[in-house]
């Protein structure tokens, strides 16, 4: 399908969990340093510029916020609800069903510094988590106008958080003190650290098939992939980018089979259990990409979005630009 050029450099991409043709974009002004932020949810099956044309992504829902937007999530237990991670620290709720004068629904106020990651629980549905820069995490109730658990112990600024896909409690956390750290959300303190990288961790996520495997993202341009049972060496080191990689996605349909993508300004498709591990490299945009996702609900479904303020979605195997 066409690109969609975004308002503004893009951050984030999310494939809703219910909607097989709708994507959550986050976008701010000025690459995130000033300015404002956009919240846009789009139709990927929207109406062509002109009679007859193929489908085209169209905003049904288009928000700006008055600080930048890092990242943002789709609610797993309600359709058309969604999560913005703020600049100045704050974490909003939106109803894309709503007007835009009824929204945010929700502002959530409780981190000194910029959020930067979030999460929602794909298993309990009801919680999510939001990364900060003010070095903790926060698990969240949409339901409830303040945090249930504040988690401490990294000791710089948390980029990332994952929920597990198999266990409702377990999530880990991607940090700038060069660790990954596993939690229980019914125990304070990590159940594991791991020194995952010797550079800033940017990024993380857990295998959908396998739930003691975690890859992880780092500045020194690798992804590495690890069981939590025995984390003393990774089962695999993912080396192909050429400059820190932002974001690590394993996908939902294929087992081994990650998305990742860099400030190398390419997008690239691996499968960590094969010798030659990288399937495909995608170069499409013209600036750093900085958002990656894998629709759950349309296997092969890809999409991007980087500070060229554009968003690409695309069948895994074929060329983004010729969509």
């Amino acid at each position: 399908m066409p690109a969609f050029k975004a308002p503004a450099p893009g951050f984030s991409v999310r494939f809703s969990p219910f909607h097989e043709n709708r994507l959550l974009v986050a976008a701010s002004q000025h690459f995130g340093l000033v300015g404002n932020g956009h919240l846009i949810v789009l139709d990927l099956a929207g109406p062509g510029p002109a009679p007859g044309a193929a489908p085209s992504p169209t905003p049904i829902f288009s928000f700006p916020t008055s600080d930048a937007l890092f990242d943002c999530a789709w609610s797993e237990s309600h359709e058309s609800l969604c999560a913005a991670a703020s600049g100045d620290g704050s974490v909003r709720l939106f109803d894309a069903a709503l007007p835009a004068a009824q929204n945010p629904v929700r502002l959530l106020r409780e981190h000194a510094r910029e959020v930067h990651g979030l999460d929602w629980n794909p298993v309990r549905r009801d919680a999510f988590l939001s990364a900060s820069w003010d070095d903790t995490l926060k698990l969240w109730s949409p339901d409830r106008p303040s945090s249930v658990r504040t988690f401490r112990g990294h000791e710089y600024c948390v980029y990332a958080a994952a929920w597990s896909a198999r266990h409702p409690d377990v999530f880990a956390s991607a940090s700038g003190d060069r660790t990954a750290r596993v939690w229980d959300v019914r125990d304070p303190a990590p159940t594991l650290v791991l020194p995952a990288h010797d550079h800033e961790v940017l990024s993380l996520d857990w295998d959908k098939y396998d739930p003691s495997v975690l890859a992880t993202a780092s500045v020194d341009k690798s992804i590495r992939v690890w069981d939590v049972r025995a984390p003393r060496a990774p089962l695999a080191q993912l080396a192909g980018h050429g400059y820190a990689v932002k974001r690590v996605r394993f996908s939902p349909h294929r087992q081994g089979m990650l998305m990742s993508c860099s400030y190398d300004m390419t997008v690239c498709m691996w499968d960590y259990r094969a010798e030659d591990a990288l399937l495909a490299r995608y170069n499409q945009h013209t600036e750093f990409v900085a958002g990656i996702d894998m629709s759950v609900l349309v296997d092969g479904l890809l999409a991007s979005t980087g500070w060229d303020e554009m968003v690409y979605v695309w069948p895994f195997g074929t060329d983004p630009r010729a969509m």
